[in-house]
């Protein structure tokens, strides 16, 4: 028999039903109050570290409270240092898709509504507490009645309706910043906004959800150490997704996965020659690896990957363009690099190239084989005072959600091992292409190539040895 508590206090969007009058005036309002406050501060001079913080968190606050849809604006912005300041960029990268729950009842009576039946005509069990929740749902525990554990995810009610306001008035918004704001058109805002909604609107589809699954596991069906719990198709609506249960050790705990004797560097190299495939072969990938996304299995030591409603599909075109130019960053080819970075829209070539090469060549130097260490960057102070100058960068919309997924992913490997390094965790996945690629095809080619550069850069003595040696 399900025994039912009270649940917290929901949040007020979930609470208040708005019309699309109301809701404009909330957007409005919040985007308002935050110009004004940036118009002030730039009339009073007011441009510190300390002031800039201040307003990151107020803004991180205010996308909490206006839902969903907002916080996942928050958390795409957190990738976008072309757009925002380092202080906005750090603050929202803590913006965690974390609310309180919703009650039981509620979504029990989604259940019920879904399938016309009653929830124990279902499943055999069904546990009231949440295992997890976020702002688009929750997912319960329970139990069918072949013995099966499984996990149901229920979809948040209301989130349709207030995802159709918040399309209207953020559309609006947009619509006056292009008007009333003419330096913002170089961000192409409209194809930002476009593309972010598709998204969003194929995340609140579990059926499409479960098929994304079928798919990615199709895709990582010869590899025993990327692992997908399976979609029960009987009891999964485009409201509710039943899946296989499949508990493991989480991805950011790199002590709990050295007590049971898996070591985090294999894990990283797993990840990032999973990720590596699901960019540069597949051409489809989850974009958004937060550690809540992943886990990993106590006995395979592999990766298990939970939620596929966030996942997006690049082009052929732009498939092979992101292919070379892995490649050529491996090899720290700066020409290559540079070249490739216009042809998808990351540079826009200036009169002067030298400092965008400069730059290139120091990041491909400094950081490709170790942590990054922001107090390097002095060595080029000159380089990047001209790059705010000229801003050649840019972020196209279809390459926002490729960068958030690979800057989460590089957050997760670094948090497992500080010492992590690209290079050497490309390295299997480079060998693969080289065998699958076949000898005449360019990109095979240029596998090989790079697989013979890294492997003579790794056995290359380090500056200590270096040092011994000479002793």
């Amino acid at each position: 028999m399900l025994k039912t508590t009270a649940a917290s206090k929901p949040p007020r969007w979930q609470r208040v039903k708005s019309s699309p009058l109301g809701r404009q005036r909330e957007v409005f309002g919040a985007a308002g109050t935050f110009i004004f406050w940036l118009w002030l501060d730039r009339k009073l001079g007011r441009n510190s570290t300390e002031v800039r913080s201040r307003r990151a968190r107020w803004l991180v606050q205010k996308l909490l409270d206006l839902g969903p849809t907002f916080i996942k604006i928050g958390q795409a912005l957190s990738t976008r240092a072309d757009l925002l300041p380092r202080e906005y960029v750090l603050e929202l990268g803590k913006l965690q898709d974390n609310v309180p729950p919703f009650g039981v009842e509620e979504a029990i009576s989604l259940i019920e509504s879904q399938f016309g039946k009653p929830i124990y005509s279902l499943y055999k069990e069904f546990y009231e507490r949440p295992i997890a929740a976020a702002s688009l749902g929750q997912v319960h525990k329970a139990l069918l009645y072949t013995g099966e554990e499984v996990v149901v995810k229920v979809q948040r009610p209301v989130l349709e309706d207030l995802f159709r306001l918040d399309f209207l008035a953020l559309g609006k918004l947009v619509r006056f910043c292009r008007h009333w704001f003419p330096w913002m058109i170089k961000y192409n805002l409209e194809a930002i906004y476009e593309e972010f909604f598709n998204i969003l609107y194929q995340e609140i589809d579990y059926i499409q959800e479960g098929k994304n699954s079928e798919r990615f596991r199709s895709n990582f069906q010869d590899n025993h150490r990327i692992i997908i719990p399976k979609v029960y198709w009987d009891y999964t609506t485009t409201k509710i997704l039943t899946l296989e249960y499949m508990p493991g050790i989480k991805v950011d705990d790199p002590q709990a996965l050295q007590d049971w004797g898996i070591n985090p560097q294999e894990i990283n190299t797993i990840g990032i020659c999973c990720y590596l495939k699901q960019l540069l072969i597949d051409g489809f990938f989850q974009a958004d690896p937060h550690p809540g996304n992943m886990a990993v299995h106590r006995q395979r030591k592999g990766l298990i990957f939970y939620d596929f409603g966030m996942m997006y599909e690049i082009t052929a075109l732009n498939k092979d363009e992101m292919l070379v130019t892995f490649f050529a960053v491996l090899r720290k080819d700066t020409d290559n690099v540079v070249s490739q970075l216009i042809k998808m829209g990351l540079i826009e070539p200036v009169s002067d190239m030298k400092p965008v090469r400069r730059l290139i060549t120091f990041l491909l130097d400094k950081f490709t084989e170790k942590p990054i260490d922001f107090q390097a960057f002095s060595e080029i102070r000159g380089e990047l005072y001209v790059m705010f100058e000229q801003q050649p960068f840019r972020l196209p919309a279809q390459m926002t959600y490729i960068l958030k997924a690979l800057t989460t992913l590089d957050g997760v490997a670094r948090n497992l091992d500080p010492q992590y390094n690209l290079v050497a965790a490309a390295q299997p996945f480079v060998k693969s292409i080289t065998v699958a690629q076949g000898p005449g095809n360019i990109i095979g080619t240029l596998a090989r190539q790079t697989k013979d550069f890294i492997q003579y850069k790794l056995q290359q003595p380090s500056q200590t040895e270096v040092i011994f040696r000479r002793l």
